[in-house]
This record gives C-alpha cells, structure tokens and sequence, in this order.
C-alpha cells in the first residue's frame, strides 16, 4: 500500500514487473523423495549441531588492559528502536544518512521511532518529511526546535528547495512542527525501559532542552529521569579525537557541555576524523535510484564544490553505521571521556573505567565508505 501510494505521488513514473509461479503438487512431491533424503538430511543436521555446539564452546575471547578494545558488537537480535535527529538542512551527508536509516528499516535492523530537526533554519523539518515519505514512511513523528539555537543553510547548493519543488510534503517549514522535546518526552514515555538508541548527527539543542524538561501530562519523570529510564545509548556524531573544535559541538557549546557532562547512560562518538576519511556519493549519482532524494541532493551538491569532486565526506553516516551494525567488522572503540570546553573545543582522556567511546576504524576506511553507500543507494519499497 505505502509504495502504491508512493507511486501515486511521484505521477506513476515507476514500473514494477511481476512474476507468475506454477506450483506443482508439493506433498505428493515430498512423499516421493524423502526416502531418498531422509538419510542426507540427517547427516546434515548432524554436522549443523555439532558445528554449533563447537562454537558454543570456543566462545569470545576479550582483550584487557588497554583502553583501546577489540571490536565488539552493539547490537541486539531484533530491530532497533531509535530517535534520529538531524541538522539536515545544513550538509548534504544527513540526507544520505537518512537514506541509511530507511534502508535499515526496510531490512528490519531499525524501528524509527522519531526523526527530528536540531537546525533552526526553515527546511530542516520538511526536508526531513520529504524523505520519510519517499521511503512510505510518512507518519514518522517530526519535531523542530521552539527555543533559541543553532542555524547552518546550505542553501547555496539549492537541494534543499529544490526537494521542495520536486517531492510531496504537508510541512512548508519548522513552525509547521510539533516541539522537538514534547516529541521526544512523548515517544521515549511509550517505549520499554533501557531500550532506545538516540542518533544525534547535528547540533546538541534538543538534547539540552530535553535534559532539563520538567515533569507534565506526558510524563511523571524529568527529562533526565526519562532519558535514564529509557535511553539504552546515545551515539553522536561530534567532536575531534584526540582534540579539536568540530561544528556539532561548537555551534550550540553551552548545549553541548550541558548534555555531555551530565548525560545518564552511554556515549558512543564518532569523530570528525572519522567521516573526513570517508567520500561517498558518486557512485550514488551514477548507480543510485532516479527518482531518489538522496541521489537528487547529492547530484546537485557535488559538483557545485571542488572539494566535493571526489564524493562528500561521510560524518554523519559513520555515527548511524555504528549505532546499527555496532563496532565490529568496521570499527573497534577507545574508552575514556570527553572532556568539554565552554568554546566547544574537545579533548580525550583514556580511561578504561569511563563512560564515554569514541570509534576508531579497524576496517580501512574504502572498504566502509562503500559499505556505507550500498546502503544509501537502498531505494524505497
């Protein structure tokens, strides 16, 4: 139904091709072979049962002493329930990361249980929309920022009016949004306790309003309250390891300080240095899928920036790979914390006892920048 709908909106323009399949008598068919398979089936279950019982027994081994761990996943067996949160509207990397994000939720690695606008500019919130509703997701809830924060335009690409023109949407800019916090109180209350996975690939704002919400119809609990009753982990793309000044830090820093210093539960970082090493997007604009968002963002960006010309660099895509798949087989972690500056300059101190990581490749960065694009190449169901 959501792709008929889908296509209804984008004037019909895609074909879908259909294949018949005769079905012979099954079970006149089964009875006919099983003496002929039985034995063999046996045999493999044989094997099947003592291989897993072998790796049963070898178990995982686990390294010690040193702050920087071997890779280990962070993930569970069902899908991810997660609030992704977004300065959209400011880089072209958060729409492939969006593309991302509903390539794992057609594959049933992620419930996206809110997707909401850190970025006070106008379109952060309809961008957002456009593509929740390309991917037959419309009824995702959206919030944007009411308070005093940060604002980043790329206006001068032209992708974000140009989603506008080309894609349907119902909101025509932020005001048109519920409160990003009263989104955030309201679907954290509605989950089970330690559950969600927050994604924050933007500026800290919400975080912050949402750290000091009181109590209200929503809700009993504070905003801290209900963060740690709720949030599992919070994974942020943000800040420099070992040190330096990146921009979802410092656009907001009294945000930023607020919620890192004070955060309840675990904080997983990937760094700057981490999307600096990877490019994507050019093999989206060659390959990718016609009509997509996510390609038309990148197709009319790249080539509008010389230093683009070898594909973007892929920041807020590595923090939803490894809030996802977890560390492993691309990423291994350091332990320690991050220390803030009211400037919004970091710098890291390891710590085997700390509750903050920060993600390291362990995987060369080629190989996970085409992991990463395979998944924004993903097109709508």
């Amino acid at each position: 139904m959501k792709n008929m709908k889908r296509k209804s909106l984008l004037n019909n323009r895609f074909n879908k091709k259909y294949t018949i399949v005769s079905i012979v008598n099954i079970s006149q068919l089964w009875r006919y072979r099983w003496s002929m398979l039985a034995g063999q089936m046996k045999i493999a279950i044989y094997i099947l049962c003592t291989g897993i019982l072998f790796m049963y027994s070898c178990g995982y081994q686990k390294k010690s002493g040193n702050s920087e761990h071997s890779s280990q996943n962070i993930i569970q067996s069902t899908s991810i329930p997660i609030i992704f949160d977004t300065d959209i509207q400011g880089d072209y990397d958060d729409v492939g990361a969006m593309g991302m994000l509903h390539a794992f939720a057609d594959q049933g690695e992620v419930e996206i249980l809110a997707t909401v606008a850190s970025n006070l500019s106008p379109l952060t919130a309809p961008v957002i929309e456009i593509i929740n509703t390309y991917y037959g997701r419309p009824d995702i809830p959206i919030g944007s920022p009411k308070t005093t924060g940060a604002r980043e335009d790329a206006g001068d690409l032209h992708w974000p009016d140009s989603l506008m023109v080309n894609y349907p949407h119902k909101l025509d800019s932020n005001d048109d949004a519920p409160d990003a916090v009263s989104v955030y109180r309201k679907v954290l209350s509605q989950q089970p306790d330690n559950s969600v996975t927050i994604v924050t690939v933007g500026f800290l704002t919400n975080l912050k309003n949402l750290m000091l919400s009181e109590p209200d119809s929503i809700s009993p609990l504070s905003g801290k309250q209900l963060i740690s009753k709720k949030v599992k982990r919070w994974v942020a793309m943000a800040g420099h390891f070992p040190n330096g000044k990146e921009t979802n830090v410092k656009k907001d820093p009294s945000a930023s300080q607020l919620v890192i210093d004070n955060w309840p539960t675990e904080i997983v970082f990937s760094g700057f240095e981490i999307g600096l090493a990877m490019k994507t997007g050019l093999r989206l604009i060659k390959d990718g899928p016609e009509h997509s968002p996510v390609r038309m963002a990148y197709a009319l960006s790249i080539p509008n920036r010389e230093y683009d010309k070898e594909g973007r660099r892929s920041w807020d895509q590595s923090a939803l790979l490894a809030a996802v798949k977890g560390y492993a087989p691309y990423f291994t972690y350091k332990t320690g914390t991050f220390i803030t500056s009211a400037d919004g300059s970091n710098s890291w101190k390891d710590d085997p006892d700390g509750s903050h990581k920060h993600i390291v490749f362990k995987m060369e960065p080629d190989s996970v920048a085409y992991a990463i694009e395979n998944l924004m190449m993903h097109d709508a169901q």
